[in-house]
């Protein structure tokens, strides 16, 4: 493990893996360095790029602070930059896509983008997070209702039945999500209370984006992605075939290199 120092002061921990141009991964929401997804992704892309795999504030081994903001993601993510050697290629996980987008239109010296599936509503099959969403999320987790807030974001923010949520309190996996439950505003926070397109961030992306979603994701997430594609200045759009929201790394992979290489 890794660290570096926010402009903040905080601290945030990566592991760095491989040789090459530098690649810095983002995870997205119930999403730390050590997830599968994350490892095994950085394990593909390392005899290619040098990647660099980190916590967001507020997961896993980095720090925090009292209140959360935006800015000092993206000054999180300035941090990594430098450390890289002073520009690097970005790739997103859902928010933590959308996490790149903000960074790219803050002017951060980012070379490419790519993401999977952002997660904005955009037409009719989307859900409609309830108002004052990540004001009801930030109460839930600041009280140590773990499993409400978990619970509220998955029902009300990514549309998922509330049978299906309430199977899953009963999974290994479940205790995983409630350690992460604090860090679902900050998601919000960054997609949108009401996931909608952020036309004018996009707009200002002046880097190559490459949008892949899953071909089998919810009808939501393909149309998110189209529409970020649409609104991008350079960007192009994948389908992965047989892939949804957990997306294979060794699926995931191939795609991202082709792009940041060629």
């Amino acid at each position: 493990m890794n660290t570096v120092q926010s402009a903040d002061g905080t601290t945030i921990a990566y592991d760095r893996s491989g040789e090459g141009e530098p690649l810095i991964l983002i995870g997205g929401s119930f999403s730390e360095r050590a997830h599968p997804t994350m490892t095994q992704l950085a394990e593909e892309l390392a005899p290619h790029f040098t990647v660099f795999n980190y916590d967001r504030r507020g997961r896993g081994d980095s720090g925090d602070a009292a209140e959360y903001a935006v800015e000092r993601e993206i000054e999180d993510l300035a941090a990594l930059i430098a450390e890289a050697g002073g520009s690097a290629r970005v790739f997103g996980l859902s928010a933590g896509g959308a996490l790149a987008f903000k960074a790219a239109a803050a002017g951060l010296p980012i070379t490419q983008i790519a993401v999977y599936d952002p997660p904005y509503v955009v037409d009719e099959t989307g859900p409609r997070p309830p108002a004052g969403f990540t004001a009801k999320l930030t109460e839930l987790s600041a009280s140590g209702q773990r499993a409400e807030a978990v619970e509220f974001f998955m029902t009300e923010g990514m549309g998922a039945p509330a049978e299906a949520v309430a199977g899953m309190k009963f999974a290994p996996f479940w205790a995983g999500l409630e350690a992460l439950a604090h860090t679902l505003p900050y998601d919000t926070t960054i997609v949108g209370d009401d996931f909608a397109l952020p036309t004018e961030d996009l707009a200002s992306v002046a880097v190559p984006v490459f949008v892949v979603h899953g071909g089998e994701a919810d009808a939501w997430l393909q149309a998110s992605a189209k529409a970020v594609t649409a609104a991008l200045p350079d960007a192009r759009l994948h389908a992965l075939p047989g892939q949804g929201i957990a997306v294979e790394p060794a699926v995931l992979a191939p795609e991202l290199k082709n792009f940041f290489t060629n």
